[in-house]
């Protein structure tokens, strides 16, 4: 039998795995036992009575993290002339066309979100392959095919946060560090579940959030109470 390491024992000292916590209690407990030597990142899953196989039980969405996510997001620009120019000038990476499109398609991808505006899609398109499997491709539906290239190069920067459901009915995402007061990471918490309820597809039926969970990099796994996140 595999011997737990100190470390591990120590954060996991304490921890109910089947208690529902409060998520003030939770966010406690989390920032203590964040001992890492770098700033842990704060994670959040929910469990949804969705079955994502069916169109109309999809869940995706994006929310504008009040504290932002404490990490620094390289935005990539698909746009030409003005738009182009007003990416730049709102702090986009990189910026580009043909040429970037060319970039991409030989594996050179410098940013972690990317916008484009709607006359370039029938470019970017052609990156589905490539875009796709990790999660940055544009989609009107959440804010990264839109003509207000700024805004969104700016809600990038700022703490905007793509999420889309996976095949077994799990929605997670990153919302800030250990770093952060206990009140800004209840506050993400908190916006970030209610996007996703708001999300809540015509198809879903029943007990739509199941089960909500949060933990650092290196820390362990908390059950919420979902009532503790005014979810329903």
């Amino acid at each position: 039998m595999a011997k737990i390491a100190k470390r591990m024992q120590k954060i996991n000292e304490g921890v109910d795995r089947d208690k529902l916590y409060p998520l003030g209690e939770a966010v406690s407990m989390l920032k203590e036992r964040a001992v890492a030597k770098f700033d842990e990142t704060i994670e959040v899953s929910m469990n949804l009575g969705v079955d994502p196989r069916h169109a109309d039980q999809m869940v995706r969405g994006v929310v504008n993290l009040p504290n932002g996510t404490g990490r620094t997001v390289r935005v990539g620009v698909f746009a030409r002339g003005d738009k182009a120019d007003e990416a730049r000038a709102a702090g986009a990476d990189v910026v580009g066309a043909e040429d970037l499109v060319e970039a991409v398609q030989a594996g050179n991808i410098d940013f972690d979100r990317c916008i484009a505006t709607p006359d370039m899609m029938p470019l970017v398109g052609r990156l589905g392959k490539v875009l796709g499997p990790r999660g940055m491709m544009p989609n009107p539906k959440v804010g990264t095919v839109t003509m207000d290239v700024a805004g969104a190069v700016n809600a990038s920067k700022g703490g905007a946060v793509e999420f889309r459901v996976e095949k077994a009915g799990i929605v997670h995402a990153g919302i800030g560090k250990a770093s952060f007061g206990p009140q800004q990471i209840e506050e993400n918490i908190r916006a970030f579940a209610d996007a996703v309820v708001k999300a809540k597809p015509a198809g879903a039926k029943g007990n739509y959030v199941k089960r909500v969970a949060i933990s650092s990099t290196m820390g362990p796994g908390l059950k919420i109470d979902p009532s503790s996140l005014s979810v329903a």
